[in-house]
């Protein structure tokens, strides 16, 4: 009877879960959709108007498949924007201040990334600190770091940075411009890595046993301990892999602005969060998936491109209409929890 009632109530949270996806990836959609009938003469219907959500936040997306992997467990990290402004400071400060080379500069921006996975992940696995507070320091912290390096801001001139940054990919899709020639879209290389880094850890949470883990830490902590799981060592590898997916992101959206300054990504932790919610990510843990986490990003970048097509409305009603969207999305989770709950009772 004990096992029935288990696997009624797995089949329920899978169907309220799947529920979520589908309103993620239907609103994606009827948003788009929207702005491909409104925007049409500005070309908002077009292949490379829909490539440019991955070029514009390929970096997001790996920073906001790693804050999905922390959330599952329970926990948060706010500190992920000031990594990223680390990382393109110190990248750029390397560079074209000390000579390094591009090879070496992407091993520093995943050392950063590591660096503060480990420093974080112990204080608030073994040290059972608040991810909370932990992340606020560490925010505050990469913020400080990243203005004692310079206040000024670093353009990046390295040649096989530039090289890197300005490839593109021609696909065999595109448009006819206003004269009949047919113009091919692209993406960049940041793209593909962004989209190889989320099929890995899709894989790695769902296929292998520290991905079980972690859904089951995040599930109840108590219960996963009963079982025998060691939860503390599973909190600081999911801490561990956030910081290196920190460090990858903040790699890749350096390759997108080619340069380093004090305020660079600003409020980027609030993206990645707003992301992974509006993606099916539980904020109390045990639920979310970097697949719906994708739809998240393509969510905020429709909204940002629908904002700057329009070209009348402040850069602001991003951020408005973000936070609305995350706001249904905690007040949509609540409201199932509570069905579920009263379905169990």
């Amino acid at each position: 009877m004990k096992f029935l009632r288990r696997n009624e109530e797995s089949k329920r949270s899978i169907n309220s879960n799947t529920f979520l996806l589908f309103i993620t990836i239907g609103l994606f959609a009827a948003m788009y959709i929207a702005g491909m009938i409104i925007f049409e003469d500005k070309g908002f219907a077009k292949p490379q108007m829909f490539l440019n959500l991955f070029i514009s936040n390929a970096g997001l997306l790996v920073i906001a498949v790693g804050q999905t992997i922390v959330m599952i467990t329970g926990g948060i990290d706010i500190s992920v924007g000031s990594v990223t402004a680390l990382v393109c400071m110190a990248v750029a400060n390397q560079m074209e201040h000390h000579g390094m080379n591009a090879y070496m500069a992407v091993l520093l921006a995943l050392f950063i990334g590591v660096a503060y996975g480990v420093v974080q992940g112990f204080l608030i696995s073994y040290l059972e600190i608040q991810p909370f507070i932990v992340s606020l320091a560490g925010l505050f912290f990469g913020r400080g770091l990243t203005s004692m390096i310079s206040t000024e801001m670093i353009s990046i001139k390295n040649k096989t940075f530039l090289a890197w940054a300005n490839y593109k990919i021609y696909l065999p899709i595109g448009s006819y411009s206003r004269r009949g020639k047919f113009l091919p879209a692209y993406i960049y290389p940041t793209v593909i890595i962004a989209l190889l880094i989320v099929i890995i850890v899709a894989v790695i949470m769902k296929y292998t046993k520290f991905g079980r883990e972690v859904y089951a830490v995040g599930g109840n902590a108590q219960s996963a301990m009963m079982m025998g799981l060691n939860v503390r060592k599973t909190k600081f590898k999911a801490y561990l892999l956030n910081g290196l997916l920190a460090g990858c992101g903040g790699f890749l959206f350096c390759l997108n602005s080619c340069s380093g300054f004090v305020e660079q990504a600003k409020g980027l932790e609030m993206d990645a969060i707003s992301a992974s919610v509006i993606g099916g990510t539980l904020l109390s843990g045990g639920v979310g998936t970097p697949f719906g986490t994708i739809f998240g990003v393509l969510i905020k970048g429709s909204i940002s491109s629908l904002i700057t097509t329009q070209g009348s409305l402040s850069s602001w009603w991003v951020r408005i209409v973000l936070s609305a969207l995350l706001c249904f999305f905690i007040v949509l989770q609540a409201v199932l929890a509570h069905m579920k709950r009263k379905r169990a009772n």
